[in-house]
């Protein structure tokens, strides 16, 4: 874990780390929601909200626009690990797997079948059925394993066949906060269906780092920024040279290959900058090389391990207080012992409602999320049997002290 001295270093760094404007003091623990945001994200918005002038215009603060979406384009490749393809940016991360999933399944050859697995967010279950009825393309869904809460190259294989035209593939669970291999279950697919296009929802992921695009070999990969502490209001999306050269919507006469639809805001693709410039910031004080994408690595494996301690302290205990695992009557989803998992544990206590219990929590200053069994996270919850479920979600900037007063807090509730 992170020393006390540089996890401050990391906490000066983000708005409202410990202080709600509202409430006053308070434990964030609902990072999963939306991570907190960067200070310098914050100033770059400003700035860039109060500029008048668009791209493409001949002026000096156009010119200047211009240079720095490229320069964000460029940030971000290093970022992913995306050196071919393309980059931009949409209305969110949901509209951009919309729109990829779309292009993907109407541009795919006749015939076939579309693929997912019931782990998946709707934004991603929810476009492959939409557009595959609408291509005539049988949609399946490959079951999830409920005791472990993700899905494995494994589970996916005995679904596989040659006709798959498109494929989606969850990477991290925003109810049970498991990872999944992405290269292992794409290398699955691809072994057995070589031309299908394959498309990741990485929103979840992206704010524990460890994203490699070219380690993947997909088509598609969508973020969103508030999540990975930037802003709302905007996606990001990256695009094989294959997908990008299915048609797709776009101006006629316009750039080929153009993905954008009208004009971005400059300050999107600015506090992507910022964000990747947090990352390898991060990386020069975990390691000493004087390479981006080694440093943007290793803040990742940094944060991994960070989150993997807090996790562990939540569910097995810390110094004299009891983990999760010990008190009577919660049932941590995904199990106990869970390597896949990042940086989230998600709880039910028999006999208390998880709305009783965030309330609970919250008023004692610490932050959490009920999910329900509807449309987000009914396809988590209904199988174990579920109506709700409280997450609670860390990220790296989170203390073992924080982590405490949650245990602190819990037992009280219990005992109460």
């Amino acid at each position: 874990m992170f020393t006390d001295t540089l996890l401050g270093e990391i906490r000066d760094r983000f708005a409202h780390v410990d202080n709600c404007p509202e409430a006053g003091p308070r434990i964030f623990f609902e990072n999963a929601g939306g991570a907190l945001t960067l200070k310098k994200a914050v100033e770059t918005s400003t700035y860039y909200a109060a500029i008048p002038d668009n791209q493409g215009r001949d002026n000096e603060m156009a010119h200047d626009l211009v240079d720095t979406i490229n320069r964000a384009k460029d940030d971000m490749r290093v970022f992913f690990n995306a050196p071919e393809g393309d980059i931009f940016v949409g209305e969110s991360g949901t509209e951009l797997l919309f729109r990829l999933i779309m292009n993907a399944i109407l541009g795919a050859e006749d015939g076939g079948v579309v693929l997912g697995s019931t782990l998946e967010h709707p934004a991603t279950r929810s476009a492959c059925t939409r557009w595959a009825k609408v291509a005539g393309k049988p949609y399946f869904q490959v079951p999830h394993n409920d005791a472990t809460g993700t899905v494995t190259a494994e589970d996916y294989k005995p679904h596989l066949t040659p006709d798959i035209r498109v494929a989606t593939i969850l990477h991290t669970s925003p109810v049970t906060g498991m990872g999944v291999d992405v290269a292992g279950v794409a290398a699955a697919i691809r072994a057995v269906a070589p031309k299908a296009l394959i498309i990741v929802d990485g929103i979840q992921h992206a704010s524990h780092g460890q994203i490699d695009i070219a380690g993947y070999d997909v088509d598609g990969y969508v973020i969103s920024p508030y999540k990975v502490f930037s802003r709302h209001g905007y996606g990001v999306a990256w695009t094989s040279p294959t997908l990008n050269a299915i048609e797709h919507n776009a101006l006629i006469g316009g750039p080929e290959g153009n993905w954008e639809m009208g004009t971005r805001d400059t300050g999107a693709y600015a506090t992507m900058s910022d964000v990747v410039g947090y990352f390898d910031w991060l990386g020069t004080q975990v390691s000493d090389s004087d390479d981006r994408r080694t440093r943007i690595e290793a803040a990742g494996a940094a944060i991994h391990a960070h989150e993997k301690g807090l996790t562990e302290a939540m569910i097995n205990g810390t110094g004299n207080l009891a983990g999760l695992a010990d008190l009577d009557g919660v049932l941590i989803i995904g199990g106990v012992d869970n390597p896949a998992r990042e940086g989230l544990v998600s709880i039910a206590v028999d006999g208390l409602s998880s709305p009783d219990l965030v309330t609970a929590l919250r008023s004692r200053g610490i932050r959490t999320h009920t999910r329900k069994a509807d449309h987000y996270s009914g396809n988590i919850l209904d199988p174990l049997g579920l109506p709700d479920a409280v997450r609670v979600s860390m990220c790296h900037y989170n203390s073992l002290d924080e982590v405490k007063a949650f245990l602190a807090a819990m037992h009280e509730v219990m005992e109460s």
